[in-house]
């Protein structure tokens, strides 16, 4: 049994370490390709393409992956899809040669949001290949997965320094943490990376632990719902989960707000009259500044576990949310140069746990709180309310707020009252936490009385 668990761990780190390096590769670098290729306006819907597929496409899959095709194939067939896709949209940047906006952006907006499409259902599927494997294998979710799932942070930063780097131009291939506009995190090439990973995943998932379809018996009736996999909207009937659900909508309007801003937010200090501020760390290498929250994400897996068995999910919700005040309430303080970038620094660290505390543990409170026949269902749902209806709604307000007070100027930077902005999204993220603390009782205190 022992070899057993190993290679069930090992499998599981690489498929995790996978799962994230493909969104790492573009998700918080992707705004400055789009602003020189002619799409700076749009940031923000590329991120609400990301939220509005979670509304529907987690669920439709997730219904498949319970009834028809088992979850670790319909993982593969996902990735297959979609990195296909992020290929095309690099063929269409290259076509278009760099630096020069699209000919055809219409169709780089489809090919992207087939790919997103396909690629969001796979968050859920990868957590339900997991939470199976382990039990199936007599493991504790709880304790275990945490240790597996920061392999997917450490892929996901492992691309983003990648990105960061990586260059390739008429001198050839190189690697520079100095100013060159030629590198991964402001071209096309970023679609490269993440759509050769996807396809390695889907090569990948045909060794991936078996997860069995949920078996009924031959004279048992099915309802409607049932037989359209929309059964696990009854969590809806019972006022724990109602709440958890719509709070975990309301907080998912934050989670993409600095993966589609940030890098655009401090880049734009590259265009500053001052040379100190211009050619500072944090302006030239956004990618690898950001990849602190990352890092900060990858230790606060690990303190998981002891948070949801000391505290139990309202206290670890609620700390979510107060970091997300903090994130962007530090963003809004700090400067590129010294002192102001150790702010810049603390808004990546609070990260990690306003990311974790919320995605991570609301994932395992899922699987928890469900049946078995409805666990792949379940996940979709969770990822509905928070990449889906909250973060579309988020993304676009995000953007709505950003385009208020900032613009591209001729420099090829969105310029700005970014300050304001940053303010703005914190004082939503404190009246989320205030609402919370107020109407979600803690399960935990129930089990107890």
């Amino acid at each position: 049994m022992a070899n057993n668990t190993k290679g069930l761990r090992i499998q599981l780190i690489i498929m995790n370490f996978l799962q994230f390096a493909v969104w790492g590769a573009y998700l918080t670098c992707m705004g400055n390709y789009l602003g020189s290729a002619g799409l700076g306006a749009e940031i923000s819907w590329f991120y609400a393409i990301q939220g509005f597929v979670s509304i529907f496409m987690p669920t439709l899959i997730g219904i498949i992956a319970d009834k028809y095709i088992q979850p670790q194939r319909m993982l593969g067939i996902c990735h297959l899809i979609a990195g296909c896709a992020m290929l095309g949209c690099w063929w269409m940047g290259h076509q278009a040669g760099f630096g020069n906006e699209l000919p055809n952006k219409a169709l780089f907006i489809t090919v992207y949001t087939i790919s997103i499409g396909f690629y969001m259902p796979t968050l859920a599927l990868s957590n339900t290949v997991a939470f199976t494997g382990l039990k199936n294998n007599g493991m504790d979710t709880v304790k275990d997965f945490p240790p597996i799932r920061v392999m997917g942070t450490i892929g996901f930063i492992a691309t983003m320094w990648f990105v960061n780097c990586a260059v390739l131009d008429d001198n050839g291939f190189s690697f520079t943490l100095g100013e060159n506009s030629h590198k991964f995190q402001y071209t096309y090439w970023q679609f490269f990376v993440s759509g050769v990973l996807s396809l390695i995943l889907f090569l990948y998932s045909f060794v991936l632990p078996k997860c069995e379809l949920s078996k009924r018996k031959s004279n048992e009736k099915k309802s409607l719902a049932e037989t359209f996999g929309l059964n696990a909207f009854k969590l809806f009937k019972t006022k724990k989960m109602a709440l958890f659900f719509v709070f975990s909508a309301f907080l998912g309007m934050s989670l993409q707000v600095t993966n589609g801003f940030a890098g655009p937010f401090l880049t734009s200090f590259k265009g500053s009259a001052d040379p100190a501020i211009a050619s500072s760390f944090a302006a030239n290498n956004a990618t690898l500044l950001t990849s602190i929250s990352q890092i900060s994400e990858a230790f606060c897996i690990l303190l998981i576990p002891f948070f949801l068995k000391r505290f139990g999910i309202k206290i670890v919700m609620l700390i979510a949310m107060m970091a997300w005040v903090f994130r962007f309430g530090f963003f809004g303080l700090g400067s590129p140069t010294m002192p102001g970038v150790l702010l810049f620094i603390l808004s990546c660290i609070v990260y990690g746990v306003a990311f974790d505390f919320f995605n991570v543990s609301g994932a395992m409170y899922v699987d928890q709180e469900c049946d078995s026949s409805i666990k792949a269902s379940a996940q979709g749902l969770f990822m509905l309310m928070t990449n889906g209806i909250g973060a579309t709604v988020g993304t676009l307000s995000a953007g709505a707020i950003v385009n208020s007070f900032c613009s591209w100027n001729e420099q090829g930077y969105l310029d700005g009252n970014w300050t304001t902005c940053w303010f703005v999204f914190a004082g939503y993220a404190l009246v989320v936490a205030v609402l919370f603390a107020l109407l979600f009782e803690n399960p935990e205190k129930k089990k107890k009385a």
